[in-house]
Formats: C-alpha cells, sequence, structure tokens
C-alpha cells in the first residue's frame, strides 16, 4: 500500500475518533446482583428482545441470553466497551443471541426492543425519556439502575440486597411500563 494511502486511511480514522461524542457517564458495571433483579424485574422472556442503552461489558444482555434465552443488542459509544461485550458474549456461548452495536443512545433505532434497561444518570433518563415512550410499543418495560426518570413516575420499585446508603450504586431498581398511546 502506498504511503499516501497509509496517510489517508490514518486521517480517515482520527476524523472519525474527533467526531466521536464523549460518552455521557462514566463506566461503572452493574453488579451481578442488580443484573438478575433487573432481569426478574422485567419479567424477561425467551421472546423478548433485551436493549441495555449504555451496555459497557455487555453483562446484561449476556445474562439475558444466557438465563432466559432471549435476544439482545447492547448499545454503547465506548469502542473499548463494544469489543469487551463481544468477548464475554463469546465466552458465555450466546454469540448467537446478541448483538452489540458501538452507537450514541440517542440516535439508536430501539424500536424492536420489548425490554429496555439503563445505568445512565437521572439527567440522561429524563432526555432519553421522550424517544423511549416514542419509540417503544405500549407494555415495552423500561428498568433503570439506581436513576429515575424524573417526572415519569416508575410502575414499580424495587430494593436489592437491603436498604441503599445515598451512595450505593446497584441497590435501586425502577421499571416503567410504556404506556398506550393516546
Amino acid at each position: 500500500m502506498s504511503p499516501r494511502r497509509v496517510l489517508l486511511g490514518l486521517l480517515v480514522v482520527a476524523i472519525a475518533a474527533a467526531q466521536r461524542r464523549a460518552p455521557d457517564v462514566p463506566y461503572v458495571p452493574t453488579t451481578p446482583e442488580a443484573v438478575d433483579a433487573m432481569l426478574k424485574l422485567a419479567e424477561v422472556k425467551k421472546t423478548d428482545i433485551v436493549y441495555d442503552l449504555g451496555c459497557g461489558d455487555g453483562r446484561i444482555v449476556v445474562a439475558a441470553a444466557k438465563t432466559y434465552g432471549a435476544r439482545g443488542v447492547g448499545i454503547d459509544i465506548d469502542p473499548e466497551r463494544i469489543a469487551e461485550a463481544n468477548e464475554n458474549a463469546k465466552r458465555a456461548g450466546v454469540e448467537n443471541l446478541v448483538r452489540f452495536e458501538e452507537n450514541d443512545l440517542f440516535q439508536t433505532d430501539i424500536r424492536e426492543a420489548s425490554v429496555v434497561t439503563l445505568f445512565l444518570l437521572s439527567s440522561v433518563n429524563q432526555r432519553l425519556a421522550p424517544k423511549l415512550r416514542r419509540e417503544l410499543k405500549p407494555g415495552a418495560r423500561i428498568v433503570s439502575n439506581t436513576f429515575t426518570m424524573g417526572g415519569w413516575q416508575a410502575d414499580k420499585e424495587f430494593t436489592v440486597g437491603g436498604t441503599a446508603g445515598p451512595l450505593e450504586f446497584s441497590k435501586h431498581l425502577y421499571l416503567w411500563i410504556v404506556p398506550r398511546r393516546k
């Protein structure tokens, strides 16, 4: 390959990296206990398609596939997390049931999801709420680890492993069920 082509290829990669937006939240993995509780709270079944927005290492989507046989899609803006998630799916033997996309959670198409899981901040959840209401079918379940969605009152709440303190994550879970459109 000519030096000019190599330079052009590197330039394209550099421009793409510069255009990539920073993550909305830092990566903090959901505890194994919270993963199990989130999937139970959402009543995940084999017929579900579970989307994890901000999937990190893919643990929720992988667990949904491995435990319930559900299909899953993980979305994360960080290419390192996507590589890690793909490796975790392969290690768990569920790569045929899941896929991971490097994408912006505000831009990705979530219409096929029957369950959406989140471990974002309340401010990000609030910005995401209109998209969830608009794109998800009535009856779709949304489960958030730790953070609320502001004015959208949760249908259920659940505490994992006892009372949560003010700085503990993966202790309090919220479930919303997408209402019928008026």
